[in-house]
């Protein structure tokens, strides 16, 4: 049964090998510190169970990750089919923190004909915060199968919602932007830390997969976020979280997905990762 409309229905795209525990924490943390709705939330991983909505064999049945960039990046499209086309649906990346009440968003006017609340256009478009319209979502987003099986999938529906603005209601920036864009912080009402090297979450996952012998699903080079301020709310989230007795225990994944192909983010075409350490402080190790 769906949840009450009254309930935010909000679905997470995060990694499936507990890579991002931390963001998970703190995004959900942050929306409950300031949300005066109820709210359910959908960590979307991949799986290997077949009864699973985010279901991938890595060999064709299920979701084809292969072209994506993280390991949700096509998920989002699929919300609306998850929903029954019915209601509204919120879709966050799992690296972003709240500042201000998510009921804002929930409760923002969709016109009609428009599928997504989103903020930016064109290429400008910020598709990590979302809110389908799922019910006008059915005449845009493909067949769940057509989705699953075309690899480019997630780049045709990013480019048909930025040539196709009439189909998208406007947010502000100070709820959906790139690591703060050039907004104050006081006026930030949600941060996506979106550029993956300077992710805030880094300097506590980082050791912590070190510790359990495991690696980042991200393989560029680590850098310094260049807003300390943002980092500041992170860490305060962070441990805000943990004295209010949330653990990043909590949010591994019981069915730990391993390997999936999936776009490289190492911009000299080798895959092969540099010792961890040398990448969580570049050059202080050189």
């Amino acid at each position: 049964m769906l949840p009450s409309s009254h309930v935010a229905r909000i679905f997470v795209g995060c990694d499936p090998n507990d890579c991002d525990l931390e963001q998970m924490m703190v995004l959900e943390y942050s929306l409950r510190k300031h949300s005066s709705i109820p709210i359910e939330i959908e960590w979307m991983r991949l799986s290997r169970n077949p009864d699973s909505f985010w279901y991938s064999d890595g060999k064709g049945s299920g979701w084809t990750t292969d072209r994506w960039a993280t390991p949700f990046s096509a998920f989002r499209w699929g919300i609306p089919a998850y929903c029954n086309f019915e209601g509204r649906a919120l879709y966050l990346d799992a690296d972003i923190m709240f500042m201000s009440d998510v009921a804002e968003m929930w409760n923002h006017p969709i016109g009609g004909g428009r599928a997504i609340l989103a903020s930016g256009a064109g290429r400008e478009l910020r598709l990590g915060e979302l809110v389908w319209d799922c019910a006008a979502a059915k005449a845009v987003v493909p067949d769940i199968h057509q989705l699953h099986r075309d690899p480019l999938g997630h780049k045709k529906l990013q480019n048909f919602f930025e040539e196709n603005p009439h189909k998208v209601q406007p947010l502000g920036a100070e709820y959906s932007n790139i690591d703060g864009d050039d907004i104050p912080l006081e006026q930030l009402k949600a941060v996506h830390y979106s550029k993956m090297d300077t992710q805030f979450s880094h300097q506590f996952s980082l050791p912590r997969l070190q510790a359990e012998q495991k690696e980042h699903w991200f393989d560029g080079r680590i850098e310094p976020h260049p807003r300390q301020e943002l980092a500041d709310v992170f860490e305060q989230y962070y441990h805000e979280a943990i004295a209010a007795g949330y653990s990043i225990d909590d949010y591994r994944n019981p069915e730990v997905f391993g390997e999936f192909n999936k776009q490289s983010q190492n911009t000299s075409g080798n895959k092969k990762r540099k010792p961890l350490l040398k990448r969580l402080f570049g050059s202080l190790v050189s």
